[in-house]
Formats: structure tokens, C-alpha cells, sequence
């Protein structure tokens, strides 16, 4: 074997072993680039789900908050309903030209002397004591009351009184009937 020969067999082997080595780093590369893209999508993916997430959180949360602000102002604009419509029953009660008016002092005026002795003694409301002065009958009649409407029924000793003022009677009305008047104007 001569030296050219020889040169030639380590320049082949150097040679075919360098190419060997460049694949092999070749190969390598490719397989820490393959595992860091596979690394970076799924690190990706990861943020993308906790992104979506995220979203959907905020989105429900924006939802239920519209929906509290929505519950919040239908509750402020039924009270505003109620209150007016309590308001309107109060003006029209305390209306002396109300219709029925005097049909409701003598149904009421029945019902008192149901309820109480003969000497207790009619206290009128100033708008209606012309009218209850006339149907008291044998009955005292007190000084005047204010109030919308009606009158009281007192024992002559103070003891013991019934309260048949048109506003006493609506405030005890509308607390005990609110599920109905609620049920009437909302349904």
C-alpha cells in the first residue's frame, strides 16, 4: 500500500466519517427541533385553552352581571309601579267626591257597630263627619280625626278603640294582599 493510497483510504474514511457525524447532527437537529415545535404547540395550545377559558369565564360573568343590573332595574321600576299605584289609591280615597263613598261610611259604619258597644263613640274624619253625623243615629259623636276618610270607634273611657280611617284600612290592605296586587300589575 503506498502512502497515496493510505492518504487516500484516511481522506475516504475522514470523509465518510464526517458524513456520518453531519447526519447524525443533522438528525439530532431535527429531532430537538421537532420536540421544541412539538414543546411551543403545546405550550400554545395550553394558552389558547386557558385564553378560551378565560373568555368564556368572562363572558359569563358579564352575562350575569347584565342580568343582576336587568333584576336590579325591573325591581326599581315595580316598586316605582307600586308606589304610584298606592299613591293613586290614597288620592282617590281621599277624594270627597269618590264614588260610593257614602255607600262605603254606611257598609263600614254597619260593620263597627257589629264590633263595638253602644257607648263608644263615633270619631269622624273631617272630610267625612257631615255625612257620618247623619248616619251615627242614637250614637255620640267625638271631635274630629284627620285622615283620608272614615272614622274611629272609641270607648267612651279611651280604653279600647277600632280604626275604620280609609288609610288605616289601605295600609292594612295593601300589606296583607301585596302577593295579590303584585300578581295583578306584573302578572
Amino acid at each position: 500500500m503506498t502512502l497515496e493510497t493510505l492518504a487516500k483510504d484516511i481522506a475516504a474514511s475522514a470523509e465518510a466519517q464526517a458524513k456520518a457525524m453531519l447526519k447524525d447532527a443533522k438528525a439530532e437537529a431535527n429531532t430537538i427541533t421537532a420536540e421544541a415545535e412539538a414543546k411551543a404547540s403545546s405550550i400554545r395550545d395550553e394558552a389558547n385553552a386557558r385564553a378560551e377559558r378565560e373568555a368564556e369565564q368572562i363572558s359569563q360573568e358579564m352575562v350575569a352581571s347584565a342580568r343582576q343590573g336587568n333584576q336590579k332595574e325591573l325591581l326599581i321600576a315595580r316598586r316605582g309601579v307600586l308606589d304610584a299605584t298606592y299613591e293613586a289609591a290614597k288620592a282617590k280615597l281621599a277624594d270627597p267626591g269618590m264614588k260610593g263613598r257614602a255607600t262605603l261610611l254606611k257598609t263600614l259604619l254597619k260593620h263597627a257597630e257589629k264590633i263595638s258597644g253602644k257607648d263608644y263613640v263615633l270619631r269622624p274624619v273631617s272630610v267625612d263627619a257631615a255625612v257620618l253625623k247623619k248616619d251615627a243615629g242614637s250614637r255620640t259623636v267625638g271631635g274630629e280625626i284627620s285622615g283620608l276618610g272614615g272614622f274611629m270607634m272609641e270607648a267612651a273611657d279611651g280604653s279600647v278603640s277600632f280604626d275604620f280611617r280609609f288609610d288605616t284600612l289601605l295600609d292594612r290592605t295593601w300589606n296583607d294582599e301585596r302577593a295579590a296586587i303584585n300578581e295583578t300589575l306584573f302578572g
